[in-house]
């Protein structure tokens, strides 16, 4: 019988083959050719010089996770405490800006950001600029908000905001209360129950979280493009650019690709080995 159904499992080691696997080991072959195909290591040499996209890349990455972590987890944690209702509200109201287009939740904070944006206009009408440049004597229009890094974090917070909340939700969601009212009825006050046993039980969703916010926050190139105004080149530009761009060079695209992607994996792994201790932390 298992043989049997084993079967149905044949299309998709195909398609995995074909769109997963395959890609790869291109990216593998073009990584260490040259133009002529021959093999080389000079790929990986000539990367040296964008080491400050690499750092500026990783810097942002990490900012937006952190924030999203220190704004997703409150957010999980109070959703859990509420009535069914509220969750399924909640939920919704979440899971409401990813049913639209990824690009066009971007261009719409681009409007709002830019120098005669909703913010700015706001800013003007209510006399905030005009306050900032009798306190500090600027002449300042407008405030720059667009093409600036924090406007690339600001974006990627936004976009990949829901990626760390549906995780630790769903976990915290799952907790076993007779654990808490065990803690409870052991002394322990509020901070202390939160401490040793929902925050070391809720780890596996605040990694699994961190993971789906950092891996495309690290490669991403849309939100860099348009709310960095190209200026704040990060990986995804990066890689971008050499396979489209003027800079024509796949061989150090697929470089570049290769590397972030060995380095990402090695973040993944690292951090699922902080979680295989979650259980022995309770009894900490």
């Amino acid at each position: 019988m298992k043989n049997k159904l084993s079967r149905f499992a044949v299309p998709y080691i195909i398609w995995m083959a074909l769109f997963v696997v395959a890609p790869i080991v291109m990216v593998v072959i073009y990584a260490f050719s040259t133009a002529d195909g021959g093999f080389t290591l000079a790929n990986f040499s000539r990367m040296g010089t964008y080491a400050v996209v690499f750092t500026r890349s990783f810097k942002l990455a990490i900012i937006a996770t952190a924030v999203c972590l220190a704004i997703g987890y409150p957010v999980s944690y109070m959703m859990s405490k509420e009535g069914a209702r509220f969750q399924r509200v909640a939920m919704v109201l979440i899971m409401l800006p990813m049913w639209m287009n990824f690009l066009l939740r971007t261009y719409s904070w681009m409007s709002i950001l830019e120098n005669n944006g909703l913010l700015n206009q706001l800013f003007q009408k209510i006399g905030l600029i005009a306050l900032y440049n009798q306190l500090f004597g600027t002449d300042l229009q407008f405030f720059r908000m667009i093409n600036t890094q924090g406007a690339v974090v600001l974006g990627m917070v936004y976009n990949y905001l829901p990626f760390m909340i549906l995780p630790i939700y769903s976990v915290i969601i799952k907790l076993d209360r007779s654990l808490i009212e065990a803690a409870r009825d052991l002394g322990a006050n509020t901070f202390n129950v939160f401490r040793r046993v929902i925050l070391p039980l809720s780890l596996p969703g605040v990694l699994s979280g961190i993971t789906m916010v950092f891996v495309p926050s690290v490669s991403t190139f849309a939100i860099s493009k348009m709310l960095g105004g190209g200026t704040e080149m990060m990986l995804g530009d990066l890689i971008e650019q050499q396979f489209l761009g003027g800079a024509y060079n796949p061989q150090l695209g697929a470089a570049i690709s290769l590397v972030m992607m060995v380095i990402v994996v090695i973040c993944m792994v690292v951090m699922n080995r902080f979680g295989e201790g979650e259980e022995q932390a309770v009894m900490l």
